[in-house]
């Protein structure tokens, strides 16, 4: 018989029908028998077995879905472009920046931010410059926002700007390359490259690695774009450049993406399903940024108490994952891995003198052993932000948020159980889809109950992709939304002046930023609960060098009372003493110098001042310069100095925003 005849024969008895199972077969066949006789067929039945345990054979030795889920995400490479070779239409030379200056404006979030840094410090290493000065830029990139319409709206009104500024380029110079990055290149790649033809490039925020390649073709006149979602991308080998060379604090991105799938928000489908950096490159980041000085450090994550590094086997046993007491997930529950409250362990270790913060929780991850580790380590703030979003349990249900209200109220009152005096703050939406006024009502007496420090509170806006878009309708009319946002935002500032004026009187830890922007004579800073901090940037004489006037620095931190708390609106200089507050002594307020030593709790500070025991046992350690410094077993002085001024505490700023 024919090869051909008995490949029809054995197609009819398999009856395969897709014709590439038929193409593949054939194949197989025609190869098998290429070197048999003519006549020579093994019999339909004899085939039919060999086919199929050969299928079978070659089945279970190929590739798995996570093969394929690995060669479609792209791979974490070297950032540096002499890494790797270039694509076959550009060359090594092509790929680098030949001394190009790059304007970079950052729009929304902290992870924006810490996005400016990684892209920054991309195109540094690939011959780039940075320039502070728009009309000398060659390269203007927007790191964009797309939570809501007005962020989106705010970088339209900008390209319209820039069209302009493009429009009048001297010939005499490079043309200016305009590109889009984050959030909104993601969301509206098509949008945005049709509409504005002036944009050059567009990279999302997985494809930061690729701006040296995109800006290469964009160069040509071509428009370049990258938006591809990653499941492994979390740029850990990437060291952020640090865009505020002053700066006493800096963000440190732990894990990137979200799988909450909350019903309102686009952020799953702009950055992508969760995946959390190595505890190492995350340590390695935290210690280089304390050699350089910085005192403050926070991590970042779009839920970033759900971190979970699997990145080494022996911790990938399948412990289950503790969740808040009444919280659940809208994914299936994840097991295994380092999770949050190690690596918070670990970093808060690194450097004993630098505060830790994070942000931004959610309120499922806050299990007994986070808590726990806040309370007993003295350099991790005692500040939650624990959002909210509603305080009605029907709307919650409809946002998917994994909780009611009754499970919400119960954490506060557990956080505030296990961390006295700690500071909290949350986010609110105001008019989501279905909201009724009873909902309205709800949310306005949560406020009242938990009485937040700080708050950020928006009307809805609907986002497309999302859920809510999806199934929900969005019927809470424009001016309902906006009526009722004020009348939270009245509420809150009402409550958070309360909670906030339990500071007055009281002694604060506060790191000092820099200059005041209400006043060139004031400085503020931040106390441990992350409240702004106003007070005068006074002379004062050096104790260990009688004589020596010295003046507080950022960086610094400085031990305060607080004596007044202004209201939102105030229109008096901040910063001011209170004319009938009698002045304090002067060793109850001590002024740090950056090169203190940690203070380790055993038997020290017990000679100084009610204010200086209570911050020791923070972990920052208060030493005296003084004659009797080391007599009272503080150690050695390495330059602390008195400071006798008070200052007011800011309430303003802390409110709405939106």
């Amino acid at each position: 018989m024919h090869p051909l005849q008995c490949i029809l024969r054995v197609q009819r008895s398999l009856r395969w029908e897709p014709l590439t199972s038929v193409s593949w077969l054939l194949f197989k066949t025609c190869k098998a028998h290429s070197t048999l006789p003519s006549t020579a067929c093994p019999s339909p039945g004899q085939q039919e077995d060999g086919v199929r345990k050969d299928f079978s054979s070659r089945l279970a030795t190929g590739p798995t879905f996570q093969h394929f889920l690995r060669a479609s995400a792209p791979q974490e490479k070297p950032s540096s472009p002499e890494a790797e070779d270039p694509p076959h239409y550009l060359t090594v030379d092509e790929l680098l920046g030949r001394q190009r200056k790059v304007y970079l404006e950052t729009y929304g979030c902290q992870m924006n931010v810490n996005d400016t840094e990684i892209a920054w410090s991309i195109l540094q290493k690939s011959g780039y410059l940075r320039t502070s000065n728009l009309q000398e830029a060659d390269v203007i990139l927007l790191v964009t926002c797309s939570i809501r319409e007005k962020a989106e709206q705010t970088i339209w009104n900008r390209l319209h700007q820039l069209k302009a500024l493009k429009m009048k380029r001297s010939r005499s110079r490079v043309p200016l390359r305009i590109g889009i990055l984050g959030c909104m290149a993601e969301r509206l790649k098509e949008e945005i490259l049709n509409r504005e033809k002036m944009v050059d490039l567009l990279a999302g925020p997985d494809a930061y690695r690729d701006l040296p390649r995109l800006l290469a073709v964009a160069e040509s006149g071509q428009q370049a774009a990258n938006v591809l979602l990653s499941l492994e991308e979390t740029y850990a080998d990437v060291m952020p450049v640090q865009t505020s060379p002053s700066a006493t604090s800096a963000f440190v991105s732990i894990m990137r993406g979200c799988d909450n799938m909350c019903s309102y928000c686009i952020v799953p489908f702009t950055r992508g399903r969760e995946r959390s950096r190595p505890v190492a490159s995350i340590l390695e980041e935290v210690r280089k940024l304390s050699e350089q000085g910085l005192k403050e450090v926070t991590l970042l994550g779009q839920n970033v108490n759900s971190f979970r590094d699997n990145s080494e086997i022996q911790f990938n046993s399948a412990v289950s994952t503790n969740l808040s007491r009444g919280f659940t997930t809208n994914y299936k529950t994840k097991q295994g891995g380092l999770r949050f409250s190690h690596l918070l362990d670990q970093v808060s270790r690194v450097d004993p003198e630098m505060r830790i913060r994070f942000t931004s929780p959610h309120p499922k991850d806050f299990p007994d052993e986070v808590l726990q580790l806040i309370h007993e380590r003295g350099n991790i703030c005692k500040q939650i932000h624990l959002p909210a979003q509603s305080g009605s349990s029907r709307v919650l249900d409809a946002m998917r948020r994994g909780y009611s209200r009754e499970a919400y109220v119960e954490l506060v009152h557990h956080i505030r159980e296990s961390i006295p005096g700690v500071s909290l703050s949350s986010d609110f939406i105001a008019g989501f889809c279905g909201e009724t006024e009873e909902d309205h009502l709800q949310t306005v007496s949560l406020l009242r109950e938990v009485q937040y420090n700080m708050g950020f509170l928006f009307a809805y806006s609907m986002r497309q992709k999302t859920r809510a878009y999806h199934r929900l309708k969005d019927d809470v009319p424009e001016e309902v939304k906006l009526r009722r946002l004020e009348e939270l935002i009245t509420v809150f500032r009402e409550e958070a002046s309360k909670a906030n004026g339990t500071c007055v009187g009281g002694t604060q830890l506060v790191l000092v930023e820099g200059p005041s922007k209400r006043s060139a004579t004031d400085l503020c800073g931040r106390n441990d609960g992350n409240l702004k901090v106003i007070f005068p940037d006074a002379e004062m004489e050096d104790a260990a060098n009688p004589g020596l006037r010295v003046r507080a620095q950022p960086g610094d931190y400085v031990l305060v009372k607080v004596v007044l708390r202004v209201e939102p609106g105030a229109s008096h200089m901040l910063g001011k003493c209170s004319a009938t507050e009698p002045q304090p002594s002067p060793e109850s307020h001590f002024f740090l110098k950056t090169t203190f030593t940690t203070f380790t709790g055993e038997g020290r500070g017990d000679a100084g001042p009610p204010e200086c025991k209570r911050h020791l046992g923070q972990g920052y350690r208060l030493t005296l310069c003084s004659p009797l410094s080391s007599e009272a077993g503080l150690g050695e002085d390495v330059g602390a100095r008195l400071l006798g001024v008070e200052m007011a505490l800011v309430t303003e700023g802390f409110g709405a925003i939106g």
